[in-house]
């Protein structure tokens, strides 16, 4: 619909405006393609996630992560990494995803938003493995 190119014959300031919202439209459906992507979009417009925020994780999640790092560095266990890198992101998927599928704006308690924020980190963690 705000493709440019139907704004072609219009003025500049209707072509600049049919350039923004593509632009936006375009933007967003970039968003809503990736899950992470999504989820840090509705926590940023709830006020639960700022850029550069110092998150702080469970010990026992951060301690998990080092045996991670540590496998990853002898190098011979690769599978094994693997492995326990899907087991653990399918465990944190498995607490959040009936908050993921029954997000309901403005009803969906913030309790369970910061829940889904834990795991946006932890599963930041764990994608740069």
């Amino acid at each position: 619909k705000y493709h440019p190119d139907f704004f072609f014959n219009d003025t500049p300031d209707e072509q600049k405006a049919a350039l923004e919202l593509s632009s936006m439209a375009n933007k967003a459906l970039k968003t809503f393609q990736n899950p992470d992507s999504t989820i840090k979009y509705v926590l940023q417009l709830k006020g639960l996630l700022e850029e550069e925020e110092k998150y702080q994780l469970a010990p026992t999640f951060l301690m998990e992560v080092m045996e991670l790092n540590e496998l990853k560095m002898e190098g011979d266990n690769d599978e094994a990494l693997q492995q326990r890198t899907q087991q653990l992101q399918s465990e944190m998927y498995e607490s959040i995803q009936s908050i993921l599928e029954n997000y309901k704006d403005g009803t969906t308690p913030e309790n369970d938003l910061l829940k889904v924020k834990e795991y946006y980190y932890m599963k930041k963690y764990l994608d740069r493995l």
